[in-house]
């Protein structure tokens, strides 16, 4: 029984991310907010455009 247990908590990855050891997100740092905030505007400000464009070009 022992045996089986070392075995099993040696196939434990003990260097990877785990869930609960990400942070939130920091918006004082300039990455965190261009990718998390500035950039799905600007792709869904993108989006509406290019429908619109694609709607003026079928009528």
């Amino acid at each position: 029984m022992q045996n089986i247990l070392s075995l099993i908590i040696l196939q434990i990855p003990s260097y990877s991310q785990k869930p609960g050891d990400s942070g939130t997100i920091d918006l004082t740092r300039p990455f965190d907010l261009i990718v998390f905030i500035i950039l799905p505007i600007v792709f869904i400000i993108l989006y509406f455009a290019w429908k619109r464009m694609k709607k003026r070009d079928q009528e």
